[in-house]
């Protein structure tokens, strides 16, 4: 069984992507790790030699930066990079800049890879989410955060990542997948404050136009971490390739919770899902098999 990982990076330094934990966290269950570097204005091509790994295998792109609606350019670099992988590899493991892969699971993942290989059924893999708010202590409960998305795929062709590349499709159809009892920590709320600001205005720029973002200035100027209606105290552990980061970058954060985000029916919905933890109406890019 060969296991191909990849990912796509741009400007890591200036926004502070832990890429470099990203790709640590995956390295010892893929036999290479393709990385596309987009074209950047800091050192994050350095940054990924820095890893020192033989198993990276780095590849440049441009990216096209006239496409600014729906995240598209995201999952357009996302399939260039996936069709880098070798030819022959059986399973590709997608990581995203700022997501790490809790490495507590590795064994786990690897046993469901191999159980899986033979069964082509089986189009790719699906792991649990927690999405970190305001720094490391904090996992956001909101209903806005997804809760599993597909990390690993087949080496199919016809597998393309989908939308703004949160997932994948293969010809436009919900892939059939198995769940992986893994979880990946997403890491994409947990910037300091002003670096956090100047990565939401970038980030716009794959979604709107100038005018939406000059309109939006003022509310990202104002950017404090008090948007969320709901977080909790993480009490686990993060995987060991984040503690450098964490001793160095675990800014104070004090939760402010904004309950005008609620609706009636919000707070219905989320006192359901407290409940019985099931989410009502769940965005699902998935179609989950026995």
């Amino acid at each position: 069984m060969f296991v191909s990982g990849f990912t796509i990076v741009r400007n890591a330094v200036r926004y502070d992507y832990p890429v470099v934990e990203a790709i640590q966290s995956i390295l010892p269950i893929c036999d290479e790790v393709i990385v596309l570097v987009g074209n950047s204005e800091d050192d994050t091509l350095a940054l990924i030699e820095s890893i020192g790994s033989n198993k990276i295998k780095i590849h440049h792109s441009i990216w096209d930066d006239s496409l600014r609606q729906g995240g598209i350019v995201l999952a357009l670099e996302t399939d260039k990079a996936k069709k880098l992988v070798n030819p022959h590899a059986d399973w590709c493991f997608y990581i995203q800049a700022d997501e790490v892969f809790n490495t507590a699971h590795t064994e786990t993942l690897k046993s469901a890879l191999e159980a899986n290989v033979n069964k082509p059924e089986v189009e790719g893999l699906l792991f649990h989410y927690k999405h970190f708010f305001g720094n490391f202590n904090y996992v956001a409960k909101s209903r806005d955060y997804y809760r599993k998305e597909i990390r690993v795929v087949r080496n199919l062709p016809d597998i393309h990542s989908y939308r703004d590349a949160q997932g994948f499709r293969r010809n436009e159809q919900k892939l059939q997948v198995k769940q992986v009892d893994a979880e990946i920590f997403h890491y994409g709320w947990v910037r300091h404050p002003e670096v956090m600001k100047d990565k939401i205005k970038n980030f716009h720029q794959l979604w709107h136009d100038d005018a939406w973002i000059k309109a939006q200035e003022q509310l990202i100027a104002e950017f404090n971490y008090t948007n969320i209606d709901a977080v909790e105290l993480f009490t686990g552990a993060h995987p060991p390739c984040m503690k450098a980061r964490i001793e160095r970058k675990n800014w104070d954060y004090k939760p402010v919770i904004n309950r005008k985000k609620r609706s009636l029916k919000a707070r219905f919905l989320f006192w359901l899902e407290e409940k019985t933890g099931y989410r009502l109406g769940e965005y699902k890019n998935y179609t989950l098999i026995g």
